[in-house]
């Protein structure tokens, strides 16, 4: 064979063996810009390759010291509650055995507070109090628990399920904790979420009150009394009592209300209206003491 001939036998050969080479690559690259083309919609090629090409981010764990500080930081002197929360939760799935991770639960915990996110405050507070339930934070976190709740008590017109579960988690507090600081808050609050449970009761018997659904008015009226003695409404739910009792005929229990009312409350002005309510049927007021409202009171140590 000729120089020449062998010359382009050989460019021939390395031709093909270098094409022979790419065959693999370049049909896996198409497929893959086929692949892309569908997926990209409008996305021009370059696009497309650089999403197959493009490196994920590499996960860089940071001291929790430094997690930490930067979450008090956004917390006390930026005033972002939300960006703070993140970074103390940051530390506890960074570093969920240090001693950090435990107290970042609980400032994430008053993060979300701040920031009015109460259910996520719950949720972290609820953990931090099962895993740590020794800690002398924990009567802290459950009663950022029972403020959570308490800070969505609605108006005594809607639905009262909120209420009744900030007083759980209040009652809570006052029992795993009576010597703690916060027990003392809790008490008060607890006054306040009977109240409006109670107030709840009165709207609904007032309303049976005009369509003159008495026995409907009374059961409402009953539970202010045996329940609620404490709260500001039990006057009132005497007095209605009295009324409720005497346009029924069931005149000894309206007497009852009325002399109970008038023992616990002589100066208010639901006894005196209780007190004319029963003289103008002919009748004083006068204590049954096997009455359901004579004991509600005795059982306080009112009556």
């Amino acid at each position: 064979m000729s120089t020449k001939r062998m010359t382009l036998a050989l460019r021939g050969l390395s031709t093909r063996s270098s094409l022979q080479r790419l065959a693999g690559p370049l049909r896996l690259a198409a497929g893959l810009a086929l692949l892309a083309i569908p997926l990209g919609g409008c996305s021009s090629a370059t696009e497309a390759w650089d999403k197959v090409f493009a490196k994920d981010d590499t996960f860089v764990e940071e001291p929790a010291e430094k997690l930490y500080n930067e979450g008090l930081f956004l917390m006390n002197e930026k005033g972002d509650p939300k960006g703070a929360s993140k970074k103390f939760e940051e530390v506890d799935r960074q570093h969920p055995y240090s001693d950090l991770a435990r107290k970042s639960l609980l400032m994430s915990a008053y993060a979300f507070y701040t920031a009015n996110d109460y259910d996520s405050c719950i949720g972290a507070a609820t953990r931090y109090v099962t895993l740590h339930p020794g800690s002398p934070d924990a009567a802290y976190a459950q009663f950022l628990i029972a403020a959570s709740h308490y800070d969505q008590i609605p108006d005594i017109t809607r639905d009262q399920s909120r209420t009744e579960k900030a007083i759980a988690a209040l009652e809570e507090v006052v029992r795993k904790y009576p010597t703690s600081e916060y027990a003392v808050s809790a008490k008060s609050k607890l006054e306040a979420a009977r109240d409006q449970l109670a107030g709840r009761e009165m709207n609904v018997g007032r309303y049976y009150m005009q369509k003159r659904n008495y026995t409907a008015a009374i059961n409402r009226f009953k539970m202010v009394v045996t329940q609620y003695q404490t709260t500001r409404h039990v006057e009132e739910a005497l007095a209605r009592l009295t009324e409720a009792y005497m346009a029924i005929g069931i005149v000894s229990e309206a007497q009852t209300a009325a002399a109970v009312l008038g023992h616990n409350f002589p100066d208010s002005p639901w006894y005196k209206d209780a007190y004319n309510l029963v003289r103008s049927g002919g009748l004083e007021p006068s204590e049954n003491q096997g009455s359901y409202i004579s004991k509600a009171f005795k059982k306080l140590g009112l009556g």
